[in-house]
């Protein structure tokens, strides 16, 4: 059988064995006949609150975020039908924030081909920073104790709106909706807290839970309680078209949006598998090796203890080269050692949430990573396994769990995120799975 995996632009054609195979996919979604059209008409029929141009009928300060370049996010569709129904607002007095989180700077050139050279010439757009104080303002704290320091831009803005897309998130829930705000636009010291190590290790800090959930809870709070005026969300199918269109009080319409999100990629599987062949979901999601932690945490849903998982993921931009994921990953000889380190009292470290996880990953399963952009050192010493033939490797693997080892692909990546049915399942009752797909 052959299966294409999304890898960088251009995906790999992979051969897996016919036998004892599932292919997971999400349910497919055609892209909207008029993206154009239903952007404005959720702008002007929006969930629970006010049409746009209501809310900026007077004029005024307009700080608008959106996701960084490693997310496959419309901006210029979504930001140019923003613009199209806040007639009263001057381009002058609009300020467009790159999202970062604690992710590197958007060049220029990232930035014109992210929103297009017009949007970049008329309006203000800045790379959030969260590191540089100077930008950030301190804001109390949550309920739990959480820091909070948001960009200064943000709060200063007369009306503050977000845009993002929707997608299931590996400890945050979903993506989307208030994670616009923080940790998007939150100062270093407020994401370390967000993301520390109890929150990460949290059993419902996971894939498609919300409410409960530690980090996603905060998030809220921190969203709530600082004003979002207005928040735009859409999702996305394969070819990252807009499938859907979600807009108005941020709370009404993430909800709305995470519930078609998960309708569309969380998929239930009734039994683990010995081989899990997985992606990061190709280009922008798999520019980075931090990044492809996401598809090895996909993947980790359904592998058997002691299993197998194949990541392919292109890493064109190394580990990468900026932030502190490849310092912690070397600051220890392997996953056991680096996450006594990091649920050590009092550890802190930009990035540590990343190694906690994937660490954990590796408890489990083993971890074979083929790349285009390290070298198979790079991959040694970020404590995983470089292959150069995914088709072999995954072969060997199923060679060595015996002649009824199972095999998951997950084409796709974290896009699709299978979960184990509730009720369990022996070996025995496995051992003789036919081939199918899940789409």
């Amino acid at each position: 059988m052959r299966v294409r995996l999304d890898y960088g632009a251009d995906g790999l054609d992979v051969d897996v064995p016919d036998e004892r195979v599932t292919v997971i996919e999400p349910r497919f979604r055609p892209s909207l006949e008029d993206p154009r059209a239903a952007l404005l008409a959720a702008l002007r029929a929006p969930i629970d609150a006010p049409p746009l141009g209501e809310l900026t009928a007077r004029g005024g300060t307009v700080a608008i975020s959106v996701c960084d370049i490693t997310r496959a996010q419309p901006r210029r569709e979504m930001l140019e039908a923003l613009f199209e129904e806040m007639p009263a607002v001057l381009a002058e007095d609009v300020t467009i924030l790159v999202a970062t989180g604690t992710h590197r700077r958007n060049t220029p050139a990232e930035l014109e081909a992210m929103l297009g050279a017009d949007i970049v010439r008329r309006c203000r757009v800045i790379n959030h920073d969260s590191r540089d104080a100077s930008a950030l303002v301190h804001v109390g704290e949550t309920t739990t104790g959480v820091p909070v320091y948001l960009n200064r831009l943000w709060l200063d803005a007369d009306l503050r709106i977000t845009t993002g897309f929707v997608e299931p998130h590996f400890f945050a829930g979903f993506s989307g909706g208030p994670k616009m705000v923080a940790p998007g636009l939150a100062g270093l010291q407020t994401t370390l807290t967000l993301h520390d190590a109890r929150r990460i290790g949290h059993p419902m800090a996971a894939w498609g839970i919300t409410v409960g959930n530690p980090i996603h809870d905060d998030v809220r709070e921190i969203a709530r309680t600082t004003g979002v005026h207005f928040a735009l969300d859409v999702t996305l199918n394969r070819a990252q078209q807009i499938t859907a269109v979600f807009a108005g009080e941020l709370f009404a319409e993430h909800r709305a949006a995470c519930a078609a999100a998960k309708r569309d990629a969380m998929r239930e599987v009734e039994f683990p598998f010995d081989v899990v062949l997985t992606t990061n979901s190709g280009y922008p999601l798999d520019q980075n090796l931090y990044q492809a932690v996401k598809g090895m945490s996909a993947a980790a849903q359904v592998v058997k203890p002691g299993g197998t998982i194949v990541c392919a993921a292109e890493c064109r931009d190394g580990l990468p080269a900026h932030g502190s994921y490849g310092e912690v990953l070397a600051s220890r000889p392997g996953p056991r050692e680096l996450l006594a380190m990091i649920t050590a009292p009092g550890y802190s470290m930009p990035d540590q949430w990343q190694v906690q996880i994937q660490a954990q990953i590796q408890t489990r399963a083993r971890v074979l990573v083929k790349t285009s952009g390290l070298t198979d050192r790079e991959i040694r010493a970020a404590h995983l396994e470089p292959i150069d033939d995914v088709a072999a490797a995954v072969r060997d693997a199923l060679a060595a769990a015996g002649p009824n080892a199972t095999l998951c692909v997950l084409p796709q990546g974290p896009q699709t995120i299978p979960y184990l049915a509730m009720r369990s399942r022996s070996h025995e009752d496995t051992a003789h799975v036919e081939s199918t797909t899940l789409s």
